[in-house]
């Protein structure tokens, strides 16, 4: 049994805002996650990126795609209870890792997260999708923020690159421009944080973060799962992670031996 109580009240407020703080469920793997982004940010895979333009102050690197390389995320994600956990909030029987992501905002980072969803992004889409985001540092304003209920939207959000802001595929009637949450005074929700505790959010939820101007770091670790009614899609472009080679068809469960079940019930 999972040390973390997941109540109704959680399952609720997941399927219903998209989004729902989860305390300390990293709360036995913090060093060990801070040592396996440090080896990350030291030696960062292809997919390693750096987001700051030039002039722009602080650093805001991200990596994904890293758990079978460093052993330490391999480690937390297989003996932390995000499979338990996510399988009751997705309402799951079984649990699908889909990857990893690490993000860092060194002190006096001034640039945001953009507004975005990451489903678009990914080849993959369901119900039954979850990320958790989990900061081993403390956070207050450089939190996640998310806009509650995003995750039912009928049109998903144009995804674009953060460093260029371009386009990451062809603008039609398919997406949505990226909204100003702040500016249309939609119900914004967020948590300050303390390091181990999770967010856990659907893959479809709106979400985004201020730049982290205080004198601490921010290291956050991010886990993606999928559930029993998630497959894959063609988008109509590359996607992020892109996983080239994969050989899967419209319509087909993730292959088991590149995002392999870490639950099931």
């Amino acid at each position: 049994m999972p040390d973390t109580v997941i109540t109704q009240e959680h399952i609720n407020t997941y399927q219903q805002d998209g989004a729902v703080l989860i305390k300390g469920l990293f709360a036995n793997h913090i060093d060990i996650l801070r040592r396996g982004i440090e080896i990350n940010m030291a030696e960062p895979s292809q997919f390693g990126a750096e987001n700051l333009k030039q002039g722009e102050g602080g650093r805001f690197f991200d990596d994904y795609c890293n758990w079978q390389r460093i052993p330490e995320f391999k480690e937390a994600i297989l003996n932390s209870p995000i499979g338990a956990v996510g399988a009751d909030l997705m309402q799951s029987d079984g649990v699908q890792l889909f990857h990893d992501h690490v993000l860092v905002k060194e002190p006096g980072t001034a640039k945001p997260t953009p507004w975005h969803q990451d489903s678009p992004y990914y080849f993959v889409e369901g119900r039954q999708t979850i990320s958790f985001w989990s900061p081993l540092d403390e956070v207050t304003d450089a939190t996640l923020r998310f806009v509650a209920g995003s995750h039912l939207w009928e049109k998903p959000v144009l995804p674009t690159r953060w460093l260029s802001e371009e386009k990451f595929y062809a603008d039609d009637e398919v997406y949505m421009q990226v909204p100003d949450p702040d500016k249309e005074g939609m119900k914004i929700i967020e948590w300050e944080m303390q390091p181990g505790d999770a967010v856990a959010f659907h893959f479809k939820t709106l979400h985004g973060a201020r730049g982290n101007e205080s004198i601490f770091r921010r290291r956050a670790f991010s886990v993606r799962l999928v559930g029993d009614d998630a497959r894959y899609v063609d988008r109509p472009g590359r996607t992020s992670p892109p996983f080239p080679g994969h050989n899967m068809q419209p319509g087909q469960k993730l292959r088991e031996d590149w995002f392999p079940t870490i639950f099931k019930r």
